[in-house]
């Protein structure tokens, strides 16, 4: 059977189209019930009850200590306000540690000088010989400070809600959770760069109920993410070997089996953080992330449709394969571009344009109308960028093909596990003013 280039392009943008519908209308089912789930657990945490077998819906031991651990280099713009943030928390028992990258700015003066104007917190610098990287600093905080039962991880420009820690720990009466992934947003910025990171975060979680329901969740950044001591002890904490060591431990733990060392999504576990302030830092950004993502797939690629009963079939036929041709679905991205283009310049017709137009459209409307942590102002705010999102996540899809194609230009060294955490850079901050952590 003879097919022309054409069919091949229409079959190409039949396809990667299918597949963003199928998910869209997956996390819409999903989301719904997963915020049914919350609902109903949140209303039993509030009454202080937990029936036979309740899983995750106790109130927690206030007398359990969590440590929240803080990696930092060249900080000085942003670590007093995350300090100021970890004060507030509602959580009585915490330490908080930060390791101290060998920073030639101020940044560990800053947190001596905290120190010493709040001399009732828990707080402890500690500063590293030289550069140890993200991974390495963390791993000696682990190995010789912590005395937490809860290992929160922290990065240095994030902030936390009050209420963040105390709601993240009451996840851990469930004893087959091992770690907590949190609601990461993106701190306001009116740029059409503020928006679509604001926006492509907001869509990214939003996918991860659904995720965490189906127990598939593979994926946990290292902001306000949480885990037991215990688990960390067992998997012998950061690997060194990738350029996204938040993956790395959160696939590492998944490896345990993801039966009995679940790794979920808590929407009430909100930390916001900056974004990055160019285009250019984020395509480093993303080429980043997307580079660690594929380092780690084929690190942990037995995994993929693993018929062992310690995983879920979730995770194995449908979370890891899907991460996989989602990032090669990139490729054909520009035929589909174009195709669409062609298609409508020859008949004369917009359907597929305002089609896709209007499905881009009515699910992000969607995904802010049914967010729980905007106010209504926000609400409407973001709802007029909702308008011309169609047309700034073209952007992100720049971004994302030329990550992937840069990881291409690098697939012999993507085969290689080298010990890359002596060097780490991190990126440059605003250290704007936050006024709140409740959205607007």
């Amino acid at each position: 059977m003879y097919f022309s280039l054409q069919d091949l392009i229409f079959y190409a943008f039949a396809f990667v189209s299918a597949l963003y519908v199928t998910h869209l209308g997956l996390y819409l089912i999903t989301a719904n019930f997963y915020d049914i789930v919350q609902h109903k657990r949140q209303r039993l945490r509030k009454h202080h009850y937990a029936g036979p077998g309740a899983r995750g819906k106790l109130v927690p031991d206030s007398d359990q200590l969590v440590s929240v651990i803080i990696a930092a280099y060249n900080e000085e713009k942003v670590i007093v306000r995350t300090l100021d943030s970890l004060r507030k928390s509602t959580y009585p028992n915490v330490e908080i540690l930060v390791a101290d990258n060998a920073s030639p700015d101020y940044t560990y003066r800053l947190v001596r000088d905290y120190i010493v104007r709040h001399p009732d917190m828990n707080l402890h610098i500690y500063r590293m010989p030289k550069n140890l990287g993200k991974g390495g600093a963390l791993n000696t905080l682990l190995r010789r400070y912590v005395r937490g039962e809860f290992v929160m991880t922290l990065d240095a420009d994030s902030i936390l809600r009050p209420d963040t820690i105390q709601n993240s720990i009451a996840y851990f009466a469930d004893p087959t959770i091992a770690g907590v992934a949190a609601n990461v947003r993106i701190m306001d910025e009116p740029t059409i760069l503020g928006v679509l990171q604001k926006f492509e975060h907001m869509v990214g979680y939003r996918s991860k109920k659904m995720y965490s329901l189906l127990n598939c969740e593979f994926v946990v950044g290292g902001v306000a993410s949480s885990y037991r001591m215990s688990v960390l002890r067992k998997v012998g904490f950061y690997d060194t070997d990738t350029v996204t060591e938040d993956i790395g431990l959160s696939i590492k733990i998944v490896n345990l089996g993801n039966h009995n060392h679940r790794m979920i999504y808590a929407s009430d576990v909100v930390a916001m953080t900056e974004g990055v302030g160019s285009f250019r830092a984020l395509v480093r950004q993303r080429y980043r992330w997307k580079y660690g993502s594929f380092q780690n797939l084929i690190k942990y690629r037995r995994l993929i449709f693993n018929p062992s009963s310690r995983y879920t079939r979730t995770l194995t036929l449908y979370r890891l394969p899907m991460a996989l041709l989602s990032e090669f679905s990139l490729l054909v991205s520009p035929f589909v571009w174009g195709y669409l283009l062609y298609m409508t310049f020859i008949q004369y017709n917009l359907t597929l344009i305002i089609g896709a137009y209007s499905t881009i459209t009515a699910y992000m409307l969607i995904t802010i109308w049914f967010d729980e942590n905007l106010r209504t102002s926000g609400r409407l705010r973001l709802s007029c960028y909702a308008f011309v999102s169609y047309f700034i996540f073209y952007l992100m899809d720049v971004v994302q093909l030329v990550g992937i194609a840069r990881c291409l230009r690098q697939s012999r060294s993507l085969l290689q596990q080298k010990d890359i955490g002596g060097q780490w850079v991190s990126p440059s901050r605003s250290g704007k003013k936050v006024q709140h952590v409740y959205e607007a």
